[in-house]
């Protein structure tokens, strides 16, 4: 042996060990931790099962739904999806003027929703769907109501000073006709 190799051995006989040599050799070679990582990850990719038929491998999530107590084959599910027909009709009001619009059906879509959106929160299975799909049913109801009350109010308003202007026009009619009369 070369005398350095000796040198060394004698100087730290912690290298003298096989493991502690091949650690060594490890962390000052070309290839790194995070590649060696890396590739003993490669190896352990390739040697998984990808479809498992342990219990307790997570079905899909269509499997899932279906077999859910709000799933899709379900009234739980259905009944909100037709719902938003509702909120979709409301919102294309949005464009009707309000005086074609009824007070009293939205105020029954507006009480609707919101006591529905409620009773949504409280049974079992919590359906999150129908309380949305409620929720907002009765803001659009809000919103129609809102519109229905703004224009009754300022029709009230309007007929009041038609009243007016048609008693000031008549009342300048007969000064007209007395002003001819005398002239």
């Amino acid at each position: 042996m070369p005398p350095t190799t000796n040198f060394a051995r004698a100087a730290r006989p912690i290298f003298s060990s096989a493991s502690a040599a091949a650690q060594t050799r490890a962390a000052f070679s070309r290839s790194s931790a995070f590649r060696q990582q890396q590739q003993l990850y490669r190896r352990q990719q390739w040697s998984r099962r990808w479809q498992s038929t342990t219990a307790d491998a997570q079905p899909s999530w269509f499997k899932r739904m279906w077999d859910s107590p709000i799933g899709i084959k379900t009234v739980h599910f259905w009944a909100p999806v037709m719902k938003w027909a509702l909120v979709l009709a409301g919102v294309s009001d949005f464009a009707r003027p309000a005086e074609k619009l009824s007070l009293t059906q939205n105020a029954a879509l507006t009480a609707t929703g919101f006591i529905w959106t409620r009773w949504c929160l409280i049974i079992k299975p919590k359906n999150y769907l129908l309380a949305a799909v409620n929720f907002f049913l009765g803001i659009v109801g809000i919103i129609q109501v809102s519109r229905i009350l703004i224009h009754n109010s300022s029709q009230k308003g309007v007929e009041g000073a038609v009243a007016e202007a048609k008693a000031e026009a008549k009342a300048d009619v007969k000064q007209v006709k007395e002003a001819v009369k005398s002239s």
